[in-house]
């Protein structure tokens, strides 16, 4: 099962390997983190994505809570929540090829950032889902390139 682990830490340097490190080192294995500052510079907001059972994601925030840097770490992965993914993604295309590419970019609702002779780049944002079904589009028009910035979470109201 996916969990996303939402974990509040002191902004300080060093802190975002020392987390990666304990998980990795007991044998767990990020499928995707974010990291960022919080409205408190002093404060960033962690997201984590684990896969495994309850038993896993428990050992996983009781070793993230141990952590002195830690304030706070919870999954939220059944709490009602906005999750977001950011995507950037090259595709080869020749002029024939742009229109059926720009089809999909609307139907998706994604943003053409960059164009150039062979290859067009495009923005999109969204969940998971959405992002698979853009690549998978994408991967049918030509050979892609992309990166992604890993699932950034945050509970409703």
């Amino acid at each position: 099962m996916r969990h996303v682990i939402s974990t509040l830490v002191h902004n300080v340097p060093g802190v975002l390997s020392h987390i990666a490190g304990m998980l990795a080192s007991r044998g767990y294995n990020i499928d995707s983190l974010a990291v960022g500052e919080t409205e408190n510079p002093q404060l960033s907001h962690m997201t984590f994505v684990v896969v495994g059972d309850t038993k896993v994601r428990d050992q996983v925030i009781n070793q993230l809570q141990k952590i002195v840097t830690v304030i706070n770490a919870e999954d939220i992965t059944d709490d009602k929540l906005v999750e977001r993914d950011l995507l950037l993604i090259r595709v080869n295309a020749s002029p024939d090829e742009r229109a059926k590419i720009l089809q999909i970019v609307e139907i998706f609702r994604a943003k053409v950032v960059d164009v150039a002779q062979t290859s067009m780049m495009i923005e999109l944002s969204g969940n998971e889902s959405k992002l698979e079904g853009f690549i998978q589009a994408m991967k049918n028009v030509g050979n892609i390139e992309l990166v992604r910035s890993g699932i950034i979470a945050m509970k409703r109201g």
